[in-house]
């Protein structure tokens, strides 16, 4: 062989080897890059139970990303807030029921200290069918505003209704509408499982009662044949507040259902047809304050984030919840559609919540289940 040749064969043979060389550095940088990506986007997972109607939030792919930015993957289950109580707590870092009484049960159950974290709120509303509400206003159970969509339910005349056994046919205005028939309930949730459920007594004890929110016995005692009358009406009741209103928003079920206002105002922003539904607040009402009880540092941290970040409060907006001490975060996203929402919930009073124990009574006592102080 020539030294030409040979030469050649060489630079051949090199070729190869630097070929093989650069590409496995090519590789190696791949891999490292790979690693330092990863690392940089790993998020600490945080496992927690929530009320159904803060479900659709937390699979919100922008949610998901504003938690992540903020190293959280969150991985949640959905239960009726009363409910949670039953549930083993160990392996969840959160439990997230739609109202403090819950939350105290929670609270003492794991032993958790630390001041509480409400990050978002919403009242507490009944959506009717445009006939509904007219019949209801017709004949002074309610009150509608000029555009036909929003109002005011009496609850003082519409328990008196209830306390009377009054049927739709004997409302005036009903003839012509077949679905309004029978008696004239609300439906709502469970309230043995159901935070929304269990408000509902809460508002409806405390007008009953003169304005006294029931603190013992004898004050549950007093308001529990009609509250009895309020819930056995309804027959078989669901654990959480998604499904009816689903059933409403499909056409289906009772032409009157307590929902939380944040289920409403999500389906607004999100240019939903809302067809003939009409949002009417009870004069006098509860908040749902939403809190999350932290059973790990993770879900405190997430508990933290949820009331602090802005994105995240922006997000909770988008999904209906007024944020905690920000009104007018809330009413700059919804200025598009106060014909259906009352922003600054003028009109409305709240009403205290009975403690937890006794809340829990009432339910018992109106699901006629016995219950003692």
């Amino acid at each position: 062989m020539g030294f030409r040749e040979h030469s050649a064969r060489v630079r051949r043979i090199l070729g190869i080897v630097l070929a093989v060389l650069l590409l496995g550095g090519v590789a190696a940088a791949l891999a490292v890059g790979g690693d330092k990506d990863d690392s940089g986007t790993a998020t600490k997972t945080v496992r927690g139970v929530i009320g159904s109607e803060k479900a659709e939030f937390f699979a919100d792919p922008e949610v998901v990303k504003a938690l992540a930015a903020k190293g959280l993957t969150v991985r949640t289950e959905t239960s009726g807030s009363w409910d949670m109580e039953e549930l083993p707590l160990k392996g969840y870092d959160f439990a997230f029921p739609s109202a403090k009484a819950p939350a105290d049960e929670l609270k003492a159950k794991a032993k958790v200290t630390g001041a509480p974290l409400r990050p978002f709120y919403s009242p507490l509303v009944v959506v009717a069918h445009s006939a509904a509400a007219r019949v209801l206003a017709d004949n002074g159970l309610a009150t509608l505003g000029s555009g036909g969509h929003t109002g005011a339910l009496h609850m003082g005349a519409y328990l008196a209704a209830a306390r009377a056994d009054r049927t739709w046919q004997q409302l005036k205005g009903s003839a012509g509408h077949p679905e309004l028939s029978g008696t004239l309930f609300i439906t709502s949730t469970d309230p043995v499982a159901s935070n929304s459920g269990a408000l509902y007594l809460a508002a409806a004890s405390y007008v009953a009662d003169g304005g006294r929110v029931a603190g013992d016995q004898a004050a549950v005692d007093r308001t529990a044949p009609l509250l009895r009358k309020l819930i056995q009406v309804q027959g078989a009741q669901q654990s959480s507040s998604d499904a009816p209103f689903r059933d409403f928003v499909s056409g289906v079920g009772n032409p009157l259902v307590l929902v939380y206002e944040s289920q409403v105002a999500a389906q607004l922003l999100a240019e939903q047809n809302m067809g003939d539904l009409v949002v009417l607040y009870p004069d006098t009402t509860v908040n749902s304050d939403h809190t999350l009880v932290p059973l790990t540092e993770g879900g405190r941290t997430l508990g933290e984030l949820l009331s602090s970040d802005p994105e995240l409060r922006k997000l909770a907006v988008r999904h209906g919840f007024r944020p905690q001490g920000a009104a007018a975060e809330f009413t700059a996203a919804t200025a598009g559609h106060t014909g259906y929402l009352n922003q600054t919930l003028g009109g409305v009073r709240q009403a205290p919540v009975p403690t937890s124990k006794v809340l829990h009574i009432m339910a018992l006592k109106a699901r006629d289940q016995g219950g003692t102080a």
